[in-house]
């Protein structure tokens, strides 16, 4: 039924609710709807609770929840087309059980937290035992999401959130013409593998495609479907030759489409004209990020299957195709260039074959190819990958917000001023009240150094705050925001983070940070983690490639944090430095972050600059007043960003929000 709230817009009536306890959610959306995951606010006798839901990316979506005994109403943000098809319980005992048996030191601190009435950690834990499959597990976890639902029975009862409908005739799909679709299929010597694709392509539910399949050689082909024409590769030959006025799909013998695949890509050209779908790669998921063109150009995570609208193809070179070897690649860095808009349709469209070259292959693959087609691109892609810095090298401010505590502002000194290799720098440090006599006598000695410039913040613990005193005082062009008890491993880690903090379009620029035992503290931040924001794949391995290999390489985030942040002056003052006032201790960060975004200054995440980083020794845990604090802080990020916290582009909806690993929900 409606409800008040223009975001929280529907009310879910469960009588299932009276007196909490555990439930389940079944729910579906069309495919085609963007991707923003359903939210629900939880009235409760004393405020309000946002819990965010995995997003559908397959036929149906689940999510286990925990409503709590004070709960008075259930609000729901929902995109059109949203179905909720059931509401089923879960009995505690057997989430126990199931945490027992498959992972029982966590069912264990469940059991704890639960004791000790820790709600949120005891709903998070067993949460993330019970509701979390890793992705190696990915096929039993898509067939659980795919096969139709069998009637309700036994304390189930279905419900529909709003009226469920036919997605394709709500669109209009099925009376509009077809779109004419040009595949290319990439053929190699094994018939078997080329007459799968085949096969997939004739079971396609979209009627406009036509197939052209190149062989590497003269190839004597069976012409048995109208549809399908086969050809030898010829380097002379251009892109339009191949596919004329159509839409391309680029697809390699053995790829196999699902039936829709061609119908699905094919609604959303007009929204945008490069349009990009998940894969299955030997058997393995590959469930990528909205567009990241940073990502893109060094590792082609776009894969296949994709679709090209003309007006895209249209504004390519017009010049031969090139070597067979360096088409594919050439063509994906051409179409990440010229595409106005690119879109990412979060489901798994294809099972695909063969493995993608790393960066440096990618580059090497180009360069042993140059075509007339491929010489701008490599020229491009050297710039995009080394960024030069200028000549000479722009001063840099590196603010240090500290508080006695010798041992780490020494350290952190020593590192910045000794052990950097950058030849431009200044040290502000912002002291928040220091007493410690070691600590006094060590800024008289650093003050003799001209680099140094020691700012005094006479006032409470404000973090924001304090940063933003130091970028007043600094002098450098570029701004560097760095805790006191973040340790340099690196000499050049400053030079990696100046170099994509001057790239044009770019605005913050976060580090690799280590813990102390070589673990990971910060490969960037996601934001809706936990239901807010946190920092993915925490207590990793320090070399963790993660999901498509994204680890190894600078790519785009959403958001990183202030411990190691670099951001040109310029763009610091352009939305307002940090928010003082709303986000005095946490938060801070990943909201400067978004309002950079929001301006049209991306963020950026790299490993070529990795430090070590002792998380927070200077302040301690946030529990009493600190917690109560970080509570009222969380909920005006939330509010602020909540479209954000739906949907972070750069993670996919499918991906679990509940723990830290990259893991399904």
């Amino acid at each position: 039924m409606p409800a008040a709230d223009p975001v929280f817009d529907l009310r879910l009536v469960l009588p299932e609710m009276a007196g909490g306890g555990w439930i389940v959610l079944t729910y579906r959306e069309p495919p085609t709807t963007r991707p923003r995951r359903p939210m629900l606010r939880l009235v409760r006798a004393e405020g309000v609770e946002d819990v965010v839901l995995p997003g559908v990316t397959q036929a149906y979506a689940h999510w286990l929840g925990l409503l709590p005994d004070d709960l008075c109403e259930i609000h729901l943000a929902a995109e059109p087309g949203f179905v909720l098809e059931r509401v089923g319980r879960r009995s505690t005992a057997s989430l126990f059980l199931q945490a027992l048996a498959t992972k029982p030191l966590r069912g264990i601190s469940a059991l704890y937290e639960g004791l000790r009435g820790d709600e949120r950690r005891y709903r998070d834990t067993l949460r993330g035992t019970c509701a979390v499959t890793p992705r190696a597990r990915y096929s039993d976890w898509a067939a659980e999401r795919a096969a139709p639902l069998p009637e309700p029975r036994g304390g189930m009862d279905r419900r529909n959130a709003a009226a469920a409908t036919d997605p394709l005739s709500r669109t209009g799909e099925g009376t509009r013409d077809p779109m004419a679709i040009r595949v290319l299929v990439l053929a190699d010597a094994d018939s078997k593998s080329l007459a799968a694709t085949l096969g997939s392509l004739r079971a396609q539910s979209h009627p406009g495609w036509r197939a052209v399949v190149l062989h590497e050689a003269p190839h004597q082909a069976t012409l048995d479907d109208p549809r399908i024409a086969h050809a030898p590769w010829r380097d002379d030959r251009s892109l339009r030759d191949l596919v004329g006025d159509a839409s391309l799909c680029l697809l390699r013998a053995g790829d196999r489409l699902v039936s829709e695949a061609l119908g699905l890509l094919a609604t959303e050209i007009g929204q945008a004209d490069l349009i990009y779908a998940d894969e299955l790669r030997d058997g393995a998921p590959r469930l990528k990020p909205d567009w990241s063109p940073d990502l893109a150009r060094v590792t082609g995570y776009q894969g296949r299957p994709w679709l090209a609208a003309p007006a895209l193809l249209a504004r390519l070179p017009d010049g031969p195709v090139g070597p067979r070897e360096t088409f594919p690649l050439a063509l994906d860095l051409m179409l990440g260039q010229a595409a106005a808009g690119v879109a990412h349709l979060p489901r798994v469209l294809a099972e695909t074959v063969g493995a993608d070259p790393d960066a440096v292959a990618r580059a090497d693959l180009l360069i042993q190819h140059r075509t007339a087609v491929a010489e701008p691109l490599i020229r491009d892609r050297v710039v995009d990958l080394l960024w030069p810095l200028p000549d000479p090298a722009p001063r840099v401010s590196i603010v240090i917000p500290s508080r006695d505590r010798l041992d780490l502002i020494e350290r952190v000194c020593r590192g910045v001023l000794h052990e950097t290799a950058y030849p431009a720098i200044e040290c502000v440090i912002v002291d928040n009240g220091s007493t410690d006599p070691a600590v006094l006598a060590h800024y008289d000695a650093l003050r003799r150094d001209p680099r140094v410039t020691i700012v005094a913040y006479d006032a409470p613990f404000n973090f924001s705050a304090m940063v933003n005193a130091g970028v007043a005082a600094a002098t450098g062009s570029v701004v560097v925001l760095l805790n006191n008890d973040v340790a340099v491993l690196r000499p050049d880690w400053l030079d990696a983070m100046v170099r994509q903090a001057l790239r044009p379009k770019v605005g913050a620029v976060g580090a690799k940070l280590l813990y102390a035992d070589g673990t990971l503290q910060h490969a960037g931040v996601v934001v809706g983690l936990g239901g807010r924001a946190g920092h993915i794949l925490r207590k990793r391995p320090g070399d963790t490639a993660g999901h498509l290999g994204r680890l190894r390489v600078a790519h785009e985030v959403s958001a990183v944090t202030a411990a190691c942040l670099a951001v040109s002056r310029e763009n610091y003052l352009a939305v307002g430095g940090f928010d003082a006032e709303a986000f005095p201790v946490d938060f801070n960060d990943v909201d400067f972050c978004l309002r950079l975004e929001a301006t049209g200054r991306k963020t950026m995440w790299t490993p070529a600059a990795t430090l070590a980083h002792l998380e927070s020794v200077s302040r301690g845990p946030s529990v009493g007043v600190k917690r109560v604090r970080f509570e009222q802080e969380a909920a005006r990020f939330a509010e602020r960003w909540r479209d954000a916290i739906r949907h972070d582009p750069y993670y996919h909806p499918g991906l679990s929000l509940t723990t830290f690993g990259e893991d399904l929900e």
